[in-house]
């Protein structure tokens, strides 16, 4: 069963998260989220999600236990791994070098969920440019997560979504609207939640 979904983006991916995330339901597994951007930003962020999203979203701090309805957003100039802890998943944010020139790093959030949560797990890769995340969703595609990544003609830049396609680390490629669908279908609900 799929009890975890992580979202990672750059240039353009603040307007395409939301797109992604705004109608799931309060009850969805937990989501966590690496969007480049600089600190304070990222607060600000996820507090304008929070006002818009059913689950609950926040950035993220060290310890959080992640649970259904709950989002998080990695925080600016950290790095965010999910860790597993016996049945459950915990967040750890830590100071530390960029991995591609970031902090937070995409692949450094898909490596510990590839490792956390394998199977368990569903990656979503969004616009924005370089190759942050692409090894980090071939390793969760290869620990037999399900992952998507962005086409071409939705993204502002298609930059990550098309270096993880090109490593063989996207079963899905799809536009902004029918990605939510593709979730869902994955989770067996359907678009209503139920």
């Amino acid at each position: 069963m799929r009890n975890l979904i992580a979202i990672g983006a750059s240039t353009g991916g603040t307007e395409a998260i939301l797109k992604v995330v705004r109608n799931f339901p309060a009850d969805m597994p937990p989501v966590v989220i690496t969007q480049h951007m600089p600190p304070k930003f990222t607060e600000m962020y996820a507090e304008r999600l929070d006002g818009i999203c059913a689950m609950d979203v926040r950035e993220a701090k060290h310890g959080d236990v992640l649970r259904p309805g709950l989002m998080v957003i990695a925080p600016g100039g950290y790095q965010m791994r999910v860790v597993r802890i016996g049945s459950t998943y915990s967040i750890s944010v830590t100071e530390e070098e960029k991995v591609n020139g970031h902090a937070p790093s995409v692949d450094v959030l898909f490596d510990s969920v590839a490792t956390a949560a394998g199977s368990h797990a569903i990656g979503v890769i969004l616009t924005g440019m370089g190759a942050d995340g692409a090894k980090g969703l071939k390793h969760m595609h290869d620990k037999g997560a399900f992952t998507i990544g962005q086409n071409e003609s939705s993204c502002v830049v298609y930059g990550m979504p098309k270096e993880a396609y090109k490593m063989g680390g996207v079963m899905k490629q799809a536009d902004l609207d029918t990605i939510p669908t593709l979730i869902y279908q994955e989770l067996g609900r359907s678009l209503t939640g139920k």
